[in-house]
């Protein structure tokens, strides 16, 4: 190859622009559509995925689809092991909301991260919810997975709702960190996390994100990030106080967050209560691991 630059005089960096250029190019496309399809179907593993893929043209293997899906952070919505990712020196705490109702806003917020695509790659969102009005209560995007974005965005909600009695998160790393936890034991707020094999154990936060990205990222397609920060500002606004739920009685997560009535939620064990619920539950709607919630 340099021989080969030598003699047609171009330097042999320049060979090889055009061909890292596609490869990116195909590497977004990819990403993108495994994205936008986990949306559609979060308990499709790896193998569906590839399915999917060579339906769509796409001829990949399993490899990289695992590649793919690790870096977005997508992992099937089935019961199965290493379902978090969670620094290994870090404390995990245990899950405190199965069978637990939830009665009244502030009982329980929960948080979790979202990728989020731009035209040259993708960015992270965090939100916090209140788990009995589905309010969004703070949120913020960052370029970096650093904890950081992750304490401001809790700091935001705190200032300004004031503290939970109990907060949900996952396993991951940012929510396991020093830095995470001692904002919680600060504000003397219980602290429990998903269990392995238990990604919906958070489900209301994972219906947030199908509903933000089909309803508002994905039609919009945003470029940049100031694009993308002020159609996301616009956009919560609308989720809290414009947008009918059908899990609150079609009222709006700000008239029932502010109003305390028209919520609810409970998670009940789908593999060892399930026989034991009783459908008669506080607030509106019930939630089960495995069901999907209505929006």
């Amino acid at each position: 190859m340099v021989t080969q630059c030598q003699l047609v005089g171009i330097a042999r960096s320049t060979v090889y622009v055009d061909k890292t250029t596609v490869v990116d190019e195909i590497e977004l496309l990819l990403l993108r559509l495994l994205d936008e399809e986990y949306t559609r179907h979060p308990f499709y593993g790896s193998r569906k995925m590839v399915v999917w893929l060579h339906a769509q043209g796409h001829i990949v293997n399993r490899k990289r689809v695992q590649r793919l899906m690790r870096l977005l952070g997508l992992v099937a919505m089935v019961p199965g092991p290493n379902t978090s990712k969670k620094h290994s020196q870090n404390k995990v705490y245990p899950y405190l909301l199965r069978g637990l109702a939830v009665t009244r806003p502030d009982q329980v917020w929960s948080t979790d991260i979202t990728y989020i695509r731009l035209a040259q790659g993708f960015v992270y969102l965090v939100a916090i919810i209140d788990w009995y009005s589905r309010k969004v209560l703070a949120w913020q995007v960052s370029n970096t997975l650093d904890v950081g974005f992750c304490v401001d965005c809790l700091t935001v909600a705190i200032n300004e709702y004031g503290t939970p009695e109990l907060f949900n998160t996952d396993q991951g790393s940012q929510f396991t960190s020093e830095k995470w936890l001692q904002v919680l034991q600060e504000n003397a707020i219980k602290i429990s996390m998903d269990g392995r094999g238990r990604a919906l154990d958070n489900i209301f936060v994972e219906r947030l994100w199908r509903s933000v990205k089909h309803e508002d990222v994905y039609p919009k397609n945003y470029a940049a990030m100031p694009e993308l920060l002020v159609g996301l500002a616009e956009y919560f606004v609308f989720y809290n106080d414009e947008r009918p739920h059908q899990a609150l009685g079609y009222k709006t997560p700000n008239h029932v967050y502010l109003s305390g009535q028209g919520g609810g939620a409970k998670i009940v064990d789908y593999f060892s209560d399930k026989q034991h619920s009783s459908s008669e539950e506080m607030g509106q709607r019930q939630s089960a691991v495995m069901k999907m919630t209505p929006s």
